[in-house]
């Protein structure tokens, strides 16, 4: 990587189970910009055929180590960006980084200490956490120098109320660290910032955040600060996602094991990997493939539990609020998909919740129309740009 000091990048990773995703921002640039220079992601790392992608570029199928695909998957994106910089250099790296436990609450610089604390809360978050750790530990190895800060989606939700995060079980639980954590705390930290700038007092009174991607959960809110979060202790808690189960009942899982005499092994690939809508429609997670075939019954069920999954939560987390002002979708299916947001809210009509069909067809910036009680946004999600606002403060002080 070149040493030229007048145009310095910051490179934020994201890494998932069978994704990485990354972007480049503008360090010298006061304030940081929040679309990146340049950004891409390598999906379907553990497929058949893995495929890149970049802004400005084409999409193209890699050939990655089948014994090892992850770190290939690693090598290649490093090389693909040491390839770009053009003389730049990257001055420090962000990464998300799911749990930070009951430890860690703001951005950190991650050393061999920092490291070891994160990798202990692995058990936390199996599904997310090992795979940043990993692009954290290879690149401690070879860059040590190298500022590298870890950004945590537990954080945001710190500021909960302590009976938001108890779990009713033995108090010895809660002193080894079982309690409600949430997630998804940057793609929140960031419509905390961006709902003020957007819509003011109006954003902060009772706000309901719904994060809907392919992992999914809601963020109550007031002042904009988080309340109350559905996913709680695990990425398996509250909404029904694209291959996780959401909420569910225990007795359930004491009966797989007991009854059905599956091993925790394989109830914990079940919960984690053929549950969702993909588990229910026996046909695929991505709503993209499911909405044409609906006209199926097993798809059309599918569908109508996932709707109901988030109408279900919202309606919990109005009561913990006290009322509803401000209903915001965001993430993938939170703003792509009208249908969806058509269906959630007509689902929540009882709070008054009404839409403009037009401004929801074309996933306008207020889809609530003016008979609304409930002012109904679309935002886009940054959660790039968090991290990478928070490793720019982090390295400059």
């Amino acid at each position: 990587m070149n040493d030229r000091d007048d145009d310095p990048l910051i490179l934020v990773l994201n890494c998932g189970s069978s994704s990485i995703k990354f972007a480049l921002f503008d360090a010298g640039a006061t304030p940081l910009p929040r679309t990146p220079a340049w950004s891409g992601k390598v999906e379907g790392i553990t497929g058949d055929a893995p495929q890149f992608s970049e802004s400005g570029g084409a999409t193209a199928t890699l050939a990655l180590d089948r014994e090892r695909p992850y770190p290939a998957a690693l090598a290649y994106l490093r090389k693909r960006i040491e390839a770009r910089l053009d003389g730049r250099r990257i001055v420090a790296i962000a990464h998300r980084v799911v749990h930070g436990g009951s430890k860690y609450f703001e951005p950190v610089r991650v050393d061999a200490a920092v490291l070891a604390d994160l990798k202990s809360y692995i058990p936390l978050a199996p599904l997310h956490q090992p795979f940043a750790l990993e692009a954290i530990d290879a690149l401690l190895a070879e860059r040590p120098s190298l500022p590298q800060v870890a950004c945590f989606d537990t954080a945001f939700h710190q500021c909960m109320p302590t009976v938001e995060k108890m779990l009713p079980l033995p108090r010895s639980a809660w002193d080894q660290g079982l309690r409600r954590y949430g997630f998804h705390g940057l793609s929140y930290a960031y419509q905390a910032q961006v709902l003020g700038e957007r819509h003011g007092d109006a954003a902060r009174g009772r706000t309901i955040v719904a994060h809907l991607g392919n992992g999914a959960s809601l963020c109550a809110m007031r002042n904009l600060h988080s309340v109350a979060t559905t996913m709680g202790f695990s990425a398996l808690d509250g909404l029904m996602m694209g291959t996780r189960c959401g909420a569910l009942d225990p007795g359930a899982l004491i009966y797989l094991m007991e009854i059905r005499k599956l091993s925790l092994e394989r109830v914990g690939h079940m919960l984690y990997h053929e549950s969702g809508l993909l588990g229910v429609s026996g046909v695929s997670s991505d709503l993209r493939e499911l909405l044409p075939r609906e006209s199926e019954e097993p798809v059309r069920e599918a569908l109508a539990l996932y709707v109901r999954s988030i109408v279900r939560e919202v309606g919990a987390l109005v009561a913990t609020l006290g009322g509803l002002d401000m209903l915001v979708f965001t993430a993938g299916i939170g703003e792509h998909q009208p249908l969806i947001r058509e269906r959630v809210c007509a689902g929540l009509d009882f709070l008054g919740v009404a839409i403009d069909p037009d401004a929801n067809a074309t996933h306008a910036a207020v889809i609530s129309s003016a008979a609304s009680r409930v002012r109904v946004v679309v935002e886009a999600t940054n959660e790039e740009w968090v991290a990478a606002t928070a490793a720019a403060t982090l390295t400059r002080s």
